[in-house]
Formats: C-alpha cells, sequence, structure tokens
C-alpha cells in the first residue's frame, strides 16, 4: 500500500483542509467500488485514498503522519478492531467512517463541501455568494480608504418580508419531507447499505410549502435590486487581493441567509513607487557631484517630506533605508520600509567648461581620458549623435 498520503490524494504537504476534501471528494467519485463492479484494484485505491483522507483531515492525526509517517497514525481510529486499517475495519474507514464519507459527499451541519446554499436541515436555503472587482489608486491600498460598491443582488422582498408569503399567511411544513429538508434513499451495495440524501424537490430543501405565494416576489422571498454599498478597504492590501465580505451577498430564498461578497482588488501603479511585499522600492538618480561630495536632501515619501542624507562617496546600487515608510501590515502591526536605491547619473552634454574642470579633476586624479575633441575622432563622434 503506497505510503505518501498527499500524493494519493495529489495535494501539496501545505494543502488546506478544504482542499484535502475536494481531491478525495474527485476521487471517490471515480474510485467508488459501485462505480468500479468487480474491480479489485480499483477497490483498493479507494481504500488507500479513505484511508489517506481520514489521517489528513484530523489536525492531530496529520501532526503525527507529519512527523513519524503512516505508522503513527495506524491503530489510532476512535473504534474497536485496531482502528483504521485494522481487522475489525477492514475498509481502514474507522467507527465514523461512513459518518465521514456521507459528510464529504453531502454536507452536514455546516453545510455542503460542494458549495451548496443549506445551512441546516429544514432551514432556510443560504443565498449565493457574488463576485465585484474594484480598482484602487496605490495610496488607497497602501493607506485604506473607504470605498463605493454598486452591486445588483437579490435582497429580501420588504412586501412580505422574505418569507415568500402573501402577507397575512404563514407557510406551511411540507408534505412530502415533513419539514426534514431532504430525502433520503436506502440502497444496497457491495459494502453494504449507502444511504444517499438530497434536497427535498417539492420545498427545495427549505422544509416549507406555501400555499398562498406572495405577489411581488412570486413565493421567492426576494427582489434584484440595485444597491450601494460602502465598504472599508483595509491598509496595506496588495494588488490581486480578495476581500470577502460574510453576509453581503445574495440574500437567501424565503428568509434564508445571505452569502458572501468576494471583492477582487486591482491597485493601479504609481508613478515613483514600486512594492515588494510591505516594503517599497524607489530608485533615485543621484548626479556625480553629489555622489561624489555628498548631499542633504528633501525626498518626497507617501507620507511628506524626509530628510535624506547622500554621503560622500555614494556609489551606485547603494540603498538608503527609511524604516517605517513603507506599507502597513494587513493586521495592523508595523510597517514596512522604504528602500531607495543610488542611480548615480553621469552627466552629458558638457559645456566647454564643465569639460575642462572634470579633466581638471581627472589630471588630479591622475585618471586617464580621451583627449579633447579634434580633427577625425570629433567628426567620427559627431556622426553618431
Amino acid at each position: 500500500m503506497a505510503t505518501d498520503y498527499y500524493e494519493l490524494l495529489g495535494v501539496a504537504r501545505s494543502a488546506t483542509e478544504d482542499e484535502i476534501k475536494r481531491a478525495y471528494r474527485q476521487l471517490a467519485r471515480e474510485l467508488h467500488p459501485d462505480a468500479n463492479q468487480g474491480d479489485k484494484a480499483t477497490e483498493d485505491r479507494f481504500k488507500e485514498v479513505t484511508l489517506a483522507y481520514e489521517t489528513l483531515r484530523d489536525p492531530e492525526r496529520r501532526r503525527r503522519y507529519d512527523m513519524f509517517g503512516p505508522e503513527a497514525v495506524r491503530g489510532s481510529g476512535a473504534g474497536g478492531g485496531g482502528g483504521p486499517g485494522g481487522a475489525g475495519d477492514p475498509f481502514g474507514f474507522g467507527a465514523a467512517g461512513f459518518g465521514d464519507i456521507f459528510e464529504a459527499f453531502f454536507g452536514g451541519a455546516g453545510g455542503s463541501p460542494f458549495g451548496g446554499g443549506r445551512g441546516g436541515r429544514g432551514g432556510p436555503v443560504r443565498g449565493s455568494d457574488a463576485e465585484i472587482r474594484i480598482a484602487l489608486d496605490f495610496e488607497e491600498a497602501v493607506f485604506g480608504a473607504q470605498k463605493e460598491l454598486e452591486v445588483r443582488l437579490p435582497v429580501a422582498c420588504t412586501t412580505c418580508s422574505g418569507s415568500g408569503a402573501r402577507p397575512g399567511t404563514t407557510p406551511t411544513t411540507c408534505s412530502q419531507c415533513g419539514g426534514a429538508g431532504e430525502v433520503r434513499r436506502v440502497r444496497q451495495s457491495i459494502l453494504g447499505q449507502m444511504v444517499t440524501a438530497s434536497p427535498c424537490p417539492r420545498c427545495s430543501g427549505t422544509g416549507e410549502e406555501i400555499a398562498s405565494p406572495c405577489a411581488d416576489c412570486k413565493g421567492d422571498g426576494r427582489m434584484v435590486e440595485e444597491r450601494t454599498l460602502l465598504i472599508d478597504v483595509p491598509a496595506g492590501v496588495d494588488d490581486g487581493a480578495t476581500l470577502r465580505l460574510t453576509g453581503r451577498g445574495a440574500a437567501g430564498p424565503r428568509g434564508g441567509p445571505a452569502g458572501d461578497l468576494y471583492v477582487h482588488v486591482t491597485v493601479r501603479a504609481h508613478p515613483r513607487f514600486t512594492r515588494s511585499g510591505y516594503d517599497l522600492l524607489h530608485t533615485l538618480p543621484v548626479p556625480m557631484t553629489q555622489a561624489a561630495l555628498g548631499a542633504h536632501l528633501t525626498f518626497e515619501t507617501l507620507d511628506g517630506p524626509e530628510d535624506l542624507v547622500i554621503p560622500a562617496g555614494t556609489q551606485s546600487g547603494r540603498v538608503f533605508r527609511l524604516r517605517g515608510r513603507g506599507v502597513p501590515h494587513v493586521d495592523g502591526r508595523g510597517r514596512g520600509d522604504l528602500l531607495v536605491e543610488a542611480a548615480v547619473a553621469t552627466p552629458s552634454e558638457l559645456t566647454r567648461a564643465q569639460e575642462d574642470l572634470l579633466r581638471q579633476l581627472a589630471a588630479e586624479r591622475q585618471e586617464q581620458v580621451e583627449p579633447a575633441d579634434s580633427g577625425l575622432f570629433s567628426k567620427i563622434r559627431s556622426a553618431f549623435k
């Protein structure tokens, strides 16, 4: 049996719980014995990936597996008979295995892993999530801002207060599912009895029926409207980040909870600064004379002017660090730095007096330079200007 559980599920060792669940769900559909009757190899692989999933979905078992390998988690199941993979558990599911597998396919009280909307049995359906994009100026992303968003989403019907029932009436318990919101079916397989559950087709999973629908929302409990949302963009947000606004998505039908609104952020470029993590970067052209003799400059940061001392003898590539003048951390704990890289600028198109001064400097330093332009050499240089 393969022992690399991450490789079995096709996920990285840093995979999140949701990524592990999605990978297992896909493999389980492909490898389930009901879909591969009589294929012993596929059945064995199904057992392997299930054992891998049961191990990696539990934080403590996953920690032991990461530290000590598969032998550290075998026999640690909650049931008798040696735990997952033991004699009393030939399929490696553990005592709670079928319940966990059922949850992976159909969801539990916390909602379906397939992104379904029902928050619980016989309860109102959760509204769908929504997405929107927003463009920020560079300074807005650094320091944070309040932005208005125009969104068009379902909201609770004001006529029926989201119930879907005509004012003066109330929903009744669904006659098909008895208020459970789901219907279950039991069938036999080589693994024994398999229970499948699906939303009740009569009440769409709400557990209630509406005899007299609201005239405005036609029993849905929602109306689509244009809304303006005022959101707080946190300081330090970066280009490509996504903000999750809980409960600001589409309202759920018949009074169901609203979904979430995901705001995808684009940050416009700045003419002077670029960003590297929480640090700001800038390349500062420094005249040769200032680099050689030193200078005291006023440098404009995003926070305002700062003193910048250029020491004598500064070379290109030297970096000056202005601490705490970078990007604030999103969690509010400190700021990055502003890194100013010097780029010594060589003068060009010198006047005759400037050239003479430089030649005097070169002679004083005993540095060899080209002679003054004359004759053929001067003509050749002029041809390339």
